[in-house]
């Protein structure tokens, strides 16, 4: 996949947005995804840092190449959106089934990211004058990966299962 351009120019612009070369000090770790559709690529990295009760997400800088970009801030708004979409996803939401029945009925038993667990969140644009890509998919599915490559980075222990419960991530 590095042979392809778009791929490296996705991934160069991240690692230099992310300062992903520089070595991180032993309470903090990054983790990078990649991932294509819709015509579009989009890399997240995400820091992580460990704290009294376990982990925490403290930064995700997003990278999209959509080709052409007619709104910008329309195309950060929803990254952003993919973004918390895919934390909570991937930390929080999770359905229990009981003999056959699902033990969450409304939104009042079933767990989401919360404002004050939102990270800071950063999107950069490359416009590179191809042919319009998507902006509603790409940025979704990169997010649980690099948050467990975080994770793995920060712990040496590879979290396998969804959700992640970031309270109990030792290492």
């Amino acid at each position: 996949m590095l042979q392809d351009k778009g791929f490296r120019k996705v991934l160069e612009t991240l690692a230099e947005r992310s300062h992903y070369k520089m070595k991180p000090d032993a309470n903090t770790a990054m983790g990078v995804a990649i991932f294509n559709s819709f015509e579009s690529t989009c890399a997240i990295c995400i820091t992580v840092a460990k704290v009294d009760n376990g982990v925490k997400v403290i930064k995700v800088i997003s990278v999209l190449d959509c080709g052409i970009c007619v709104n910008p801030d329309m195309v950060k708004a929803q990254m952003s959106g993919n973004v918390i979409m895919g934390l909570s996803a991937a930390t929080k939401e999770k359905i229990e089934i009981k003999a056959g029945i699902p033990q969450q009925s409304n939104f009042n038993q079933y767990a989401l990211i919360r404002n004050d667990e939102i990270p800071e969140i950063e999107t950069y644009i490359i416009a590179d004058g191809e042919i319009p890509g998507g902006v509603g998919e790409p940025g979704l599915p990169p997010v649980a990966p690099a948050l467990g490559n975080a994770l793995f980075n920060l712990t040496n222990i590879r979290v396998r299962k969804l959700p992640f419960d970031l309270n109990n991530i030792q290492g």
